[in-house]
């Protein structure tokens, strides 16, 4: 059922993202964030370590985001502080993906081909999903595609890793770290 939860938790999540600043609403996918986020960590074991990835991811995807901005392959028509930096209402949309990793994708664990292969369809086709609604512009479809997959196809065994590590859920783990 907990899994159930954060799954739906996640979708309500990215589409409030998404059609939040297509809308010219770009608080709203935070907004939902801060719910997910407060549902999520009182379910884990260890909170501390939930965090600590949400907080990791959220700095990957800023990261990586605004270097698809810097480059200029993709535009966002709301929610960014200068033009060459993610938008924060992505940056929360990392954060959001980041409370699956120990939950509804947690079947990812321990296999970094699988994590990079779904990177390199998955990310792509989120993003795809996302200008289709509106919430991201492709200014350069091939590039910006190109890019996606591969930094994608790298970022996930990244932030699989990561999510072993910062497992709040495994309550083994949490156990032996006490």
């Amino acid at each position: 059922m907990q899994i159930l939860i954060n799954l739906i938790g996640f979708k309500v999540g990215w589409m409030s993202s998404v059609l939040g600043a297509a809308r010219d609403m770009p608080w709203l996918g935070p907004a939902v964030l801060l719910v997910v986020l407060v549902v999520h960590l009182r379910q884990a074991e260890r909170p501390d370590l939930e965090l600590g990835l949400v907080v990791a991811c959220g700095v990957l995807g800023a990261w990586f985001d605004s270097i698809l901005a810097a480059t200029g392959w993709v535009s966002y028509p709301a929610g960014q502080f200068a033009p060459n930096l993610a938008p924060y209402w992505i940056v929360t949309m990392w954060m959001l993906f980041a409370t699956t990793l120990n939950r509804s994708m947690s079947w990812l664990k321990g296999r970094l081909t699988l994590a990079a292969a779904m990177g390199a369809i998955a990310g792509p086709m989120s993003y795809y999903a996302g200008s289709k609604l509106g919430g991201i512009v492709f200014e350069s479809p091939l590039a910006a595609t190109v890019a996606l997959s591969v930094g994608w196809a790298a970022l996930m065994p990244v932030v699989v890793t990561l999510a072993d590590r910062l497992n709040g859920f495994d309550v083994t783990l949490a156990r032996a770290e006490k």
